[in-house]
């Protein structure tokens, strides 16, 4: 454990391009079903909140994202085309929007989360289980700490 109070900006650089290279093969393996919705990453991005957080708001949404409410209403826009969302106003307040996805939407999102899953299970299935909670720890650190996982 010594090692890592001495990190070398080199050692950070190549941690860093794990994680771009990381992420780019887990998003990588759903590309075919995007494209197959005519659908990207950021499609992708809010089906699986959507799959995690049913009837999330829209201001939730936009928090949990962290992108301009511009980029969400063509995000909407183009799953409310295709048919896989659906909004109910709030009960209170009726300006609110809660939104869900519907049987087709979860049907895609398992599509696409069935092919991610894939390659997280059996990195995580040949990873000792203290790997498997001190990369959990350290993904949990790197998110901001603001927020709730």
């Amino acid at each position: 454990m010594r090692e890592l109070l001495y990190l070398k900006d080199e050692q950070i650089k190549e941690f860093i391009e794990k994680l771009f290279l990381s992420y780019r093969d887990t998003f990588s393996d759903s590309k075919e079903i995007l494209d197959k919705y005519s659908l990207g990453i950021a499609h992708n991005k809010v089906l699986h909140i959507l799959s995690i957080y049913e009837g999330i708001t829209i201001g939730e949404l936009l928090h949990k994202l962290k992108i301009t409410k511009q980029s969400l209403n063509r995000i909407l826009r183009d799953l409310i085309k295709i048919q896989v969302i659906i909004f109910k106003k709030d009960t209170k307040d009726t300006r609110v929007k809660h939104v869900y996805l519907n049987e087709k939407g979860n049907k895609i999102f398992n599509e696409i989360f069935s092919k991610q899953k894939k390659r997280i299970y059996n990195a995580l299935l040949s990873s000792s289980p203290k790997e498997v909670v001190n990369f959990n720890n350290v993904l949990k650190k790197l998110i901001n700490s603001n927020e709730r996982l």
